[in-house]
């Protein structure tokens, strides 16, 4: 038992002591390409072992990283990570002004499996050196990299190799290295292996070479407005490893650019002055109340709208007339005629729903004496209400005469009148005959 206390003690001890490790302190110059690698494999120590079984070789790892004290990476530092399983990579091109200024950086690695968090300080002394700033800078932009492949030291070692063939410098050295996206690209469809693209500028001692030069000539200026490649010289030397866009190179001499700075003319009026820093307002500032406005703000609308309700309700309900009322300034003619209609359309209203049950009298078949069984003349699928309610004698079929007393004249006298024999419902209507017959 004791032993096992003393085994848990010290594995608390010694992540204790991986964590409290000293400060991590790097050395770029001023005005060259500063690349720092966060590497996974550095950071897993630093987390206790997991409980359960699983490869903790392939946790995900993530990064963040800041300016101690602040939110923030300075201006000139820029942090990626593609994934939560591949390396973090900070990189940037500090300034003369960062020169003697010790930059902490705080990074924290968060385990993305078992919730642990490590935290190293990454100490950034930058130097000055002689070379900056290189007086010639070139500006590429690179079609078929990533920023972090480019990042890459020995990516970035052939390109720079390329650069020095082409060019021919006595001192080459990368200053800076931008994602298209932070220049205002946009992310490329995730088909056919497509990539972001990346600008990366170099700086030299020796003026721009011919090849270069190949690119300010009318003719592939000329070619670039129209969207069209421009032919350059030295790009097969690129193209094996490169796709680098010609219409987006940017040369820049740097002592030129400085010339005219330093010749420009004083501001007009139109211009503001320099105000210096920003003075925020004393905290000795009377706070303000808004309880009168929010009374103002609530109380007017809901007194207008009890106003309305008010009136509304007064109309819709104090100064209704009622049935009885209307009923006595209505003249006798008019509610008689109104309930004559009324009953009508009840009456019609039944007669339709029973429609199916038994017809009216005025559409019951005659049937003939003979006893034969005549086909019905609506079939089930025929529409009954479109039917007359009396059907004429020369759309009848199968017809008999039989005698009938004429109204008018001697009795011996009779006219033949045509009956037919259906059924009604499957039901031999025997009874409506007779009543037909005595009529």
């Amino acid at each position: 038992m004791e032993t096992a206390v003393v085994l848990v003690w010290l594995s608390i001890v010694v992540v204790i002591l991986s964590r409290s490790h000293a400060d991590r302190n790097v050395y770029p110059s001023a005005g060259v390409l500063f690349v720092h690698v966060l590497e996974r494999e550095h950071f897993k120590g630093e987390f206790p072992p997991y409980p359960k079984a699983g490869d903790s070789s392939n946790d995900p790892i993530t990064f963040n990283t800041n300016l101690m004290g602040y939110p923030d990476r300075p201006g000139w530092l820029r942090y990626i990570q593609r994934t939560s399983h591949s390396d973090g990579v900070l990189y940037g091109s500090p300034t003369a002004e960062h020169v003697g200024k010790a930059t902490v950086i705080e990074i924290t690695a968060y385990n993305r499996r078992t919730f642990e968090t490590a935290r190293h300080n990454l100490v950034i002394n930058i130097m000055s050196t002689e070379e900056f700033p290189l007086p010639y800078q070139a500006e590429f932009f690179i079609k078929n990299l990533n920023v972090e492949e480019m990042l890459a030291s020995e990516v970035l070692g052939d390109f720079l190799g390329a650069v020095k063939n082409v060019w021919q410098p006595e001192r080459l050295n990368a200053i800076n290295i931008t994602s298209a996206l932070d220049r205002g690209g946009r992310v490329p469809l995730p088909i056919n292996n497509l990539k972001e693209g990346v600008y990366v500028m170099v700086g030299a001692d020796v003026q721009f070479s011919s090849c270069l030069r190949e690119v300010e000539s009318p003719h592939n200026q000329l070619r670039c407005s129209q969207e069209m490649e421009p032919v350059i010289s030295c790009d097969k030397k690129f193209r094996a490893q490169f796709s680098i866009d010609w219409c987006k190179i940017n040369l820049v001499d740097v002592t030129k650019v400085v010339t005219i700075r330093s010749n420009r003319p004083d501001p007009g009026p139109g211009v503001l002055p320099d105000m210096g820093e920003y003075n925020p307002p004393s905290e000795a500032l009377k706070s303000r109340d808004y309880f009168a406005d929010f009374l103002i703000t609530l109380a007017v609308p809901m007194a207008v709208a009890m106003v309305l309700f008010t009136i509304l309700g007064y109309s819709m309900c104090c100064r209704r007339e009622g049935v009885d009322k209307r009923n006595m300034q209505t003249p006798d003619v008019q509610l008689m005629h109104h309930s004559s209609i009324q009953k009508s359309t009840k009456e019609l209203r039944s007669m339709s729903k029973n429609r199916e049950i038994s017809w009216p009298l005025s559409t019951l078949p005659v049937f003939s004496q003979s006893g034969e069984v005549v086909p019905p003349l609506h079939p089930d699928n025929y529409e009954t209400t479109s039917m007359p309610l009396m059907q004429t004698q020369t759309n009848l079929q199968n017809q008999i005469q039989i005698p009938q007393q004429q109204l008018s004249g001697d009795r011996d006298n009779y006219c033949m009148s045509t009956f037919r024999r259906l059924e009604v419902n499957g039901i031999l209507e025997d009874g409506k005959v007779s009543e037909a017959l005595n009529l």
